[in-house]
C-alpha cells in the first residue's frame, strides 16, 4: 500500500495574516509540536531564501536546524513573480534573467536536499488578450516560450537531482485543461521526465469544473478534478491537498477553503492521487491567503490523518 507523508506551505503564514509568522523558526516549533512530517518552504519575503543564506554553510545549518524539529522538506516555492517585464520576461526570446534566478534556487534548493522546486506561468490569464507589452505574441507562441524556458530550467534541476512542478491555476495563464496538458506534455517531450504539473486539489476543481478565469470559450471538463487527475496521471511532480467552494478569493485566484468546508470528495480524491504515480509520498495542505492560517492548521493535519488511515499505511 502507498504512504502519505504530511506537510504544510509556510506561505500560509505570510500572505492575509493579522499577524504574519515572520519567523521560520516559530513555524518550526508549532508544526512539530502538532505533528506535521515536513514542511514546505514558501523561498520569499522574510522566510530563508538565498538572500538570508546565502553561503553553503549559513544553509546547512538551516537544513540541520529543521531536521532537529523532526520536520524534512517537501519542497519550495520560489520567488520568480518579478519576471513578467520585458527585458526580464519569462515571454522573452532569451529569458536570461529569469533562468539565472532560477538556477540560484536550485542550487539553494540542494543545499537544503529539496527534491522539489515550484514554478509557475508568471503573467495573468488574459496577457495574451490585453498585450499589455506590446509582444502581439499569440497564446500559442507564448506557450512555445514558456515551454522553451520551462525546458532549460528542467535539465538545471535535473543537475541537482530535482523536479519541477508547475503548479496551474486561475490566477495565471494556461488554466484550461487542454492548455495544461499541452504545456507540461511540450515540456516533458523535449527529454524532461523531471517537469511535471502540481496537482492543486482546489486548483484542479477550478480549471476543470468552474473554469474560473478562463479567457475565450469556457472549457471544463464532465469529470471535473478527477478526470484531469486521470488526464494527468503519471505527469504530476507534486501534490497540494485542500477545499474548494468554487469561489476565487481577492487575489483572484482559487479560494483556498479548510478541509470540509468546500465541495471536493476527498474520499475519492486520496486514493486517486495515491495511485497517480506521483514520485514521492508528500500531501502538502495549502493553506494560501487563507485568514488565520494557525487557527486550522491543526484541523488540516486531524483531517488528513484520518484519510491517511483510511487508505494510506502511516
Amino acid at each position: 500500500m502507498a504512504k502519505a507523508r504530511i506537510s504544510i506551505g509556510t506561505w500560509a503564514y505570510l500572505f492575509n495574516q493579522e499577524q504574519p509568522t515572520t519567523d521560520f523558526h516559530v513555524i518550526l516549533h508549532k508544526l512539530q509540536d502538532l505533528g506535521y512530517d515536513g514542511v514546505e518552504l514558501g523561498s520569499f519575503g522574510p522566510h530563508p531564501s538565498p538572500v538570508s543564506h546565502p553561503t553553503k554553510a549559513s544553509r546547512q545549518k538551516l537544513r540541520k536546524t529543521i531536521a532537529d524539529h523532526g520536520l524534512a522538506l517537501s519542497g519550495i516555492a520560489v520567488d520568480l513573480w518579478a519576471f513578467k517585464n520585458p527585458g526580464t520576461s519569462i515571454m522573452d526570446e532569451n529569458p536570461a534573467a529569469y533562468l539565472t534566478a532560477f538556477l540560484g534556487w536550485c542550487q539553494f534548493a540542494a543545499d537544503l536536499d529539496v527534491k522539489t522546486i515550484r514554478v509557475d506561468t508568471v503573467i495573468a490569464p488574459n496577457y495574451f488578450e490585453v498585450d499589455p507589452e506590446g509582444q502581439k505574441l499569440g497564446a500559442q507562441a507564448g506557450l512555445e516560450r514558456i515551454a522553451a524556458a520551462w525546458d532549460k530550467a528542467s535539465k538545471m534541476a535535473a543537475d541537482y537531482g530535482m523536479n519541477i512542478c508547475w503548479e496551474f491555476e486561475p490566477g495565471f495563464a494556461f488554466n484550461k485543461p487542454s492548455d495544461i496538458l499541452q504545456l507540461v506534455d511540450a515540456v516533458r517531450a523535449k527529454g524532461n521526465s523531471n517537469f511535471g504539473v502540481l496537482y492543486d486539489t482546489c486548483h484542479a476543481h477550478m480549471c476543470a469544473v468552474i473554469g474560473a478565469n478562463q479567457t475565450g470559450a469556457k472549457e471544463t471538463l464532465a469529470g471535473g478534478e478527477l478526470e484531469l487527475l486521470e488526464k494527468l496521471k503519471g505527469k504530476i511532480t507534486h501534490v497540494h491537498v485542500i477545499d474548494s467552494d468554487g469561489s476565487l478569493n481577492e487575489h483572484n485566484t482559487s479560494t483556498h477553503n479548510p478541509f470540509g468546508t468546500g465541495n471536493l470528495d476527498f474520499d475519492k480524491l486520496a486514493p486517486a492521487l495515491l495511485n497517480a504515480g506521483v514520485p514521492h509520498d508528500w500531501w502538502c495542505v495549502d493553506l494560501c491567503f487563507w485568514p488565520h492560517a494557525w487557527d486550522v492548521t491543526a484541523q488540516s493535519k486531524k483531517y488528513l490523518d484520518k484519510l491517511r488511515e483510511k487508505y494510506a499505511a502511516a
